[in-house]
Protein backbone atom coordinates (compact mmCIF):
# COMPACT_ATOMS: atom_id res chain seq x y z
CA UNK A 1 0.00 0.00 0.00
CA UNK A 2 1.08 3.60 -0.42
CA UNK A 3 1.69 5.62 2.50
CA UNK A 4 -1.03 7.59 1.91
CA UNK A 5 -4.05 4.17 1.92
CA UNK A 6 -2.62 3.08 4.95
CA UNK A 7 -5.19 3.33 8.25
CA UNK A 8 -3.16 5.57 11.12
CA UNK A 9 -3.42 3.90 13.91
CA UNK A 10 -6.13 5.44 16.03
CA UNK A 11 -8.35 5.83 13.25
CA UNK A 12 -9.36 2.19 13.63
CA UNK A 13 -12.79 2.20 15.51
CA UNK A 14 -12.62 -0.90 17.84
CA UNK A 15 -15.70 -1.85 20.00
CA UNK A 16 -16.52 -4.19 22.82
CA UNK A 17 -19.78 -7.16 22.42
CA UNK A 18 -20.91 -10.44 23.35
CA UNK A 19 -21.18 -13.43 20.55
CA UNK A 20 -24.66 -13.94 20.19
CA UNK A 21 -24.59 -16.32 17.29
CA UNK A 22 -21.85 -18.90 15.74
CA UNK A 23 -22.55 -19.29 11.86
CA UNK A 24 -20.07 -21.40 9.85
CA UNK A 25 -16.89 -20.12 7.92
CA UNK A 26 -16.01 -18.64 11.44
CA UNK A 27 -18.84 -15.88 11.48
CA UNK A 28 -20.45 -14.73 13.79
CA UNK A 29 -23.64 -12.50 14.88
CA UNK A 30 -22.16 -10.17 18.11
CA UNK A 31 -24.17 -7.67 19.95
CA UNK A 32 -22.36 -4.35 20.66
CA UNK A 33 -22.56 -3.76 24.16
CA UNK A 34 -23.09 0.38 23.92
CA UNK A 35 -25.47 0.19 21.39
CA UNK A 36 -26.96 -3.69 21.54
CA UNK A 37 -27.37 -3.45 18.24
CA UNK A 38 -26.40 -6.82 16.52
CA UNK A 39 -23.66 -7.41 13.85
CA UNK A 40 -21.95 -10.13 11.37
CA UNK A 41 -18.71 -10.20 12.42
CA UNK A 42 -15.48 -12.79 11.74
CA UNK A 43 -12.13 -13.98 12.95
CA UNK A 44 -9.36 -11.61 12.51
CA UNK A 45 -6.27 -13.96 10.04
CA UNK A 46 -4.17 -14.33 13.45
CA UNK A 47 -6.68 -15.64 15.22
CA UNK A 48 -7.69 -18.37 12.74
CA UNK A 49 -4.17 -19.32 12.32
CA UNK A 50 -3.60 -19.41 16.05
CA UNK A 51 -6.48 -21.62 16.47
CA UNK A 52 -8.61 -19.16 19.04
CA UNK A 53 -11.96 -20.59 19.82
CA UNK A 54 -14.41 -17.95 19.82
CA UNK A 55 -17.65 -19.26 21.47
CA UNK A 56 -21.29 -18.06 22.32
CA UNK A 57 -21.46 -15.67 25.08
CA UNK A 58 -17.63 -14.72 24.61
CA UNK A 59 -16.68 -10.94 25.25
CA UNK A 60 -14.45 -9.83 21.99
CA UNK A 61 -13.54 -7.19 21.27
CA UNK A 62 -13.88 -5.65 17.35
CA UNK A 63 -12.92 -3.70 14.71
CA UNK A 64 -15.55 -1.70 13.01
CA UNK A 65 -15.36 -1.46 9.19
CA UNK A 66 -15.46 2.46 7.85
CA UNK A 67 -17.82 1.40 4.87
CA UNK A 68 -20.71 -0.09 6.95
CA UNK A 69 -19.62 -3.92 6.22
CA UNK A 70 -18.79 -6.60 8.77
CA UNK A 71 -16.64 -6.21 11.86
CA UNK A 72 -13.33 -8.11 12.26
CA UNK A 73 -12.89 -9.89 15.86
CA UNK A 74 -9.23 -8.89 17.06
CA UNK A 75 -9.47 -10.50 20.49
CA UNK A 76 -11.25 -12.65 23.01
CA UNK A 77 -11.55 -11.25 26.69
Amino acid sequence: MEPALQPKNGSRNTVSGIVVEALPNTLFKVELQETKEVILAYLAGKMRMNRIRVLIGDKVDLELDPYGGRARITRRS
